[in-house]
């Protein structure tokens, strides 16, 4: 494994500089076996999983014997809900079930980082370090700096970080463009796009997270945990130290 330089594009589709691909992300084995094994249990977990159909006894009506038992040539019946009369119950019909599969955060990952593999080897990751310049969304500027950076923009997976909020609300009206969250970047997003955008800030995230095994959600949270222990923590330092002086 080695890591991958690319060049860095600004939102005016110019070379502002070159980045390394780490190559633990970019530059892995491709496990197909095992990506098919996490696409099919990614796309099992967004199944809803709410149909469901009536068995006999849920029906409503059918108490009383539609005809004697015996004496009018035809067949004998016993409920007007039978399963083989129209509007009768359903036999082994489908009920409300849990389509999700366990997949261990490792194989999650390895995927992903095959599929990631598998794209910058075909020349189909790049990396831009801005959307849309200034503070003020325009879709026509991000359009434009797309495709001044990867070209046709039939399918394209932009991974961005979520503070650039500019970037969102560039992009939300833009059809053949997915936009996902760098912690939300999954290997179903990047097998169906034929070409995958980072932001600078969106790969510096993605490097610093997933690679060591923890999201970029989990890494921020774990941030903020820190930072708020180390606020509550502040005063107290303080009043010892006003205790110890007096």
């Amino acid at each position: 494994m080695s890591d991958l330089t690319i060049d860095v594009v600004d939102a005016k589709g110019k070379k502002a500089g070159k980045v390394d691909l780490p190559g633990d992300l970019f530059d892995t084995q491709t496990n197909i076996p095992l990506i098919h094994q996490v696409v099919v249990a990614q796309l099992a977990a967004a199944r809803q999983g709410t149909h469901s159909t009536k068995t006999r006894g849920e029906v409503r009506g059918g108490g009383i014997k539609p005809w004697r038992q015996k004496g009018t040539g035809r067949a004998r019946q016993g409920s007007r809900r039978a399963p083989q009369w129209a509007g009768g119950g359903v036999v082994h019909g489908p009920q409300p079930r849990d389509y999700s599969q366990r997949t261990p955060k490792k194989m999650i990952a390895a995927a992903l980082r095959g599929a990631l593999s598998d794209r910058a080897r075909e020349g189909g990751v790049f990396v831009i370090s801005e959307i849309v310049a200034g503070e003020k969304p325009s879709t026509k500027s991000a359009i434009e700096a797309l495709t001044s950076v990867a070209g046709d923009l039939s399918k394209v997976l932009v991974v961005l970080d979520r503070f650039e909020d500019v970037a969102w609300l560039s992009l939300r009206n833009v059809p053949t463009v997915h936009a996902l969250a760098v912690d939300q970047l999954n290997t179903y997003d990047v097998l169906v796009n034929d070409k995958v955008v980072f932001t600078s800030a969106a790969l510096a995230a993605f490097s610093a997270g997933p690679a060591v095994g923890k999201s970029a959600k989990a890494v921020a949270t774990e941030s903020e945990a820190a930072a708020e222990e180390t606020a509550v923590e502040a005063p107290k330092a303080e009043k010892k130290t006003e205790e110890k002086d007096k």
